[in-house]
């Protein structure tokens, strides 16, 4: 069965894309920790992270490295943190948060209700930075 990223990565459910390339992509978090929590999955439907071949794995992080930056950039932080939960969706997945302090990558807190277009305005700066 098709996971919710897929769908995402297919097309079949709109997002807000921050950078793709052939192996991977990355968007927003709908539900985020924080403003600009960002998504990075592969586009090979890949239940848990640590099944990818190890250079396939190497190249997802070095994905997100690349997209960490941009985040920094238009996010006010201290640092990217970076987190596997791998709990909610069947979907190998990466969580790039801003970060000021430790609690914000606590993902026992309550989630941000965010607009849509509040979404595509921070989708827009991150993007602005690549």
């Amino acid at each position: 069965m098709s996971t919710i990223f897929s769908k995402i990565i297919s097309g079949e459910i709109p997002c807000h894309k921050i950078a793709e390339n052939e192996h991977f992509l990355a968007f927003l978090d709908v539900m985020p920790l924080v403003e600009g929590h960002v998504l990075v999955v592969p586009k090979v439907e890949i239940d848990y992270i640590f099944d990818m071949v190890p250079d396939q794995l190497a190249d997802m992080m070095k994905f997100a490295q690349s997209v960490a930056p941009a985040i920094r950039k238009a996010i006010p932080c201290k640092r990217i943190g970076v987190a596997v939960i791998g709990l909610e969706v069947p979907h190998a997945h990466v969580h790039l948060v801003p970060m000021t302090t430790a609690n914000d990558l606590n993902f026992t807190r309550a989630k941000l209700q965010v607009s849509q277009e509040s979404l595509a305005k921070t989708a827009d700066l991150i993007r602005s930075f690549l």
